[in-house]
């Protein structure tokens, strides 16, 4: 895979490339019809050199498994995957892309027009600005050449006109859920273990291949899946151990776990001196502060960055939490749940690990993410991915039947970035530079001006680079104003809030019972400008209004994504997820499926004055109207929850609230 740039101005495609050095060997850069196309070369697929030209021009970044199928079909015959992917352009246009199994992000020039498409997860990367208009693989790029950027939303084509100097979009469609209730666990798992056994197949290079490897089910699976392919393999992982902190779990487990399974393994401790070396790097190869994400790449980085050799190619079981329900915060509706999961990997977890394993020299790849088994996973009942207190129960029976080790396949997981200690040593460089928070210490590592400032500046009177420009919904209640808070505390800039007013007062999805005076108050008292969207409140039309306000924050902003105060409503999460797919917009749920009980205590604790407005349930009396909650009164309210078993947090609709008062850190 490689990198690719595009611009009107030949020399500003130049200093992106140069950006973009990491992502291949060699460069080249071409001129037409008033625009210049840059591309990096990094072939596992035969040596031909981009931008690669016939009817039209084509730069791509792509991995496409059923090249030669598509040319067997055609009768086409070409070098690799990129040229069949421009003979598919040129004679079928962008309605040729569903015949492709593969990843790719390309552009695309013809007639004037430039097309830039990513496969629909997300896989490969490609960010743009509106400013003027130039393209780049990688955030960094773009924004070292001063330029504010976004991503361009997979399940979007962006098309440029290069004369009238106009960009518009095409939609694409997203996977369903389909189940099969008729289907017993048994057929799944063995259906999940021959897909995936054709998952890894299609992805296996002539060359040598490596494999990230943890020890836990996902990783053990692929490389099961390997040695019963009869390809050869090395594993990968890495962790640290510091001061009085154990041993990395997940490197002792890997170790225990190679050596029982004949896996060549080269394991990496890194030492807190190297992580604190190396962390400003990744902040900005990866262009965000989250703790996560942080945290996430170091094992990724150091367990390929020390070994070095011949592999291109590196697999990794990302994507598996996503099918099958893995993480925790998957309650209620998992199918939805899981494809929730999927639309939002790109921005979660895809980036971060194309670009970590560029700057390693290898290409990623992701068995899990085959459409075939993605397609699969949503046909398969709930109840066989969460049972017995398991989770991904019917993966971890597939991983049985393909010869994981019975304590692999039924351990529990654990973070890579706890069981490797990386949070740990995150947290141990926040305390020593004199930081209150991992998030502060982080968000240090991204100033534009100052680079690794002391604890005792305010982080607020330093200019500061986003991770995120977005737009917060809100209904002055509590939930939207934390949520706003916490994505706001993550290093987002909120560029503005957005509420719709409702006439119907029985909305499905918006509360009407606000006052435009006290949102107006609460814009002010935060310093975040206010868009107002008139809505009916007609149940799915209000959704229409809702995309119209989402569209009026995107022109006048230039938000990249939206903040939801979602705690567990599956319906209002869904709706905002499929419309800002529409809108091409991100989306942040921070509070989603926290405990609501620990929430509360939290909100009162950071220093919200919360004010209950109208009560809806059976042991909330009259009186708590009109009360401001506090330390004590909380309590009661919670206790009360308990007691007549409603939602604490009032997410049922049990009491609404207003906020009145805010932490200091969140006022304009």
């Amino acid at each position: 895979m490689c990198g690719i740039t595009g611009a009107k101005n030949r020399e500003t495609v130049k200093a992106l490339n140069q950006h973009l050095s990491h992502r291949g060997s060699s460069c080249e850069t071409v001129e037409i019809e008033n625009f210049a196309i840059g591309h990096y070369l990094h072939s596992v697929v035969g040596e031909l050199s981009q931008p690669i030209e016939d009817k039209g021009l084509l730069s791509a970044n792509c991995e496409i498994y059923n090249w030669k199928e598509l040319n067997e079909k055609y009768g086409w015959e070409t070098e690799n995957d990129a040229e069949t992917l421009l003979k598919l352009l040129d004679e079928k246009g962008v309605e040729g892309l569903e015949e492709v199994d593969g990843i790719y992000a390309f552009a695309y020039l013809k007639d004037g027009e430039i097309i830039i498409a990513r496969d629909v997860l997300g896989v490969n990367p490609v960010w743009y600005s509106d400013e003027e208009f130039v393209f780049a693989s990688e955030r960094q790029a773009l924004e070292k050449e001063g330029l504010e950027c976004r991503e361009l939303h997979p399940r979007r084509i962006l098309r440029y006109d290069i004369e009238e100097d106009e960009v518009s979009f095409q939609q694409r469609e997203f996977f369903e859920i389909d189940v099969k209730e008729a289907i017993e666990i048994d057929q799944a798992a063995e259906e999940i273990k021959e897909k995936f056994l054709g998952a890894v197949k299609k992805r296996v290079p002539e060359g040598d291949v490596g494999l990230l490897f943890s020890g836990g089910v996902d990783s053990t699976l692929i490389a099961a899946a390997l040695q019963e392919l009869d390809k050869g393999f090395t594993a990968y992982t890495a962790g640290i151990q510091h001061g009085n902190v154990n041993a990395p779990r997940d490197m002792d487990w890997a170790q225990e776990i190679a050596e029982e399974m004949d896996i060549e393994l080269e394991a990496y401790e890194a030492s807190l001196e190297e992580v604190e070396e190396v962390l400003p790097e990744i902040v900005d190869w990866i262009s965000s502060t989250s703790v996560v994400k942080n945290g996430v790449a170091l094992p990724f980085h150091f367990a390929l960055q020390k070994n070095q050799d011949n592999e291109q190619v590196v697999f990794s079981g990302l994507g598996s939490e996503q099918l099958y329900a893995g993480y925790h915060r998957q309650q209620g509706y998992l199918n939805k749940e899981c494809l929730s999961g999927l639309r939002g990997i790109f921005e979660r977890d895809l980036y971060r690990d194309n670009v970590i394993s560029f700057r390693n020299g290898r290409e990623l790849r992701l068995p899990f993410l085959d459409h075939d088994l993605i397609e699969h996973a949503l046909t398969i009942p709930e109840e066989y991915k969460v049972k017995d207190d398991y989770r991904k129960y019917v993966l971890r029976k597939a991983a049985e039947k393909l010869g994981v080790p019975e304590k692999v396949a039924w351990r529990g997981k654990t973070a890579a970035q706890y069981g490797s200690n990386f949070d740990k040593a995150i947290d141990r460089l926040s305390r020593d530079k004199g930081f209150d928070h991992k998030q502060e210490y982080l968000n240090s590592l991204r100033e534009s001006e100052n680079r690794g400032f002391s604890g005792s500046q305010k982080i607020s009177d330093l200019q500061r680079k986003p991770n995120n420009r977005v737009v917060a919904l809100t209904s002055g209640g509590k939930d939207s104003n934390a949520a706003l808070y916490r994505i706001q505390r993550r290093n987002n800039k909120i560029s503005c809030l957005l509420t719709l007013r409702s006439e119907n007062k029985d909305s499905y999805m918006f509360d009407s019972k606000k006052s435009r005076g006290h949102l107006d108050e609460q814009s002010e008292k935060l310093g975040i400008p206010l868009l107002v969207q008139e809505t009916e409140g007609e149940k799915e039309v209000e959704l229409e209004d809702l995309r119209k306000g989402l569209e009026k924050a995107r022109e006048e902003y230039n938000v990249e994504g939206v903040v939801a105060g979602a705690l567990a409503s599956t319906y209002q999460r869904d709706r905002v997820d499929k419309l800002a797919d529409r809108v091409g917009l991100k989306v942040f749920t921070p509070l989603w499926q926290e405990d609501q009980a620990r929430y509360m205590k939290w909100l009162i604790r950071e220093g919200f004055k919360v004010e209950i407005t109208s009560v809806a349930a059976r042991g909330l009396t009259e009186e708590w109207e009109g009360e401001v909650l506090d330390e004590e009164n909380i309590e009661e309210l919670l206790d009360l929850a308990d007691e007549y078993r409603f939602n604490a947090a009032g997410e049922g609709g049990e009491y609404e609230t207003r906020v009145v008062g805010f932490p200091v850190s969140l006022k304009g």
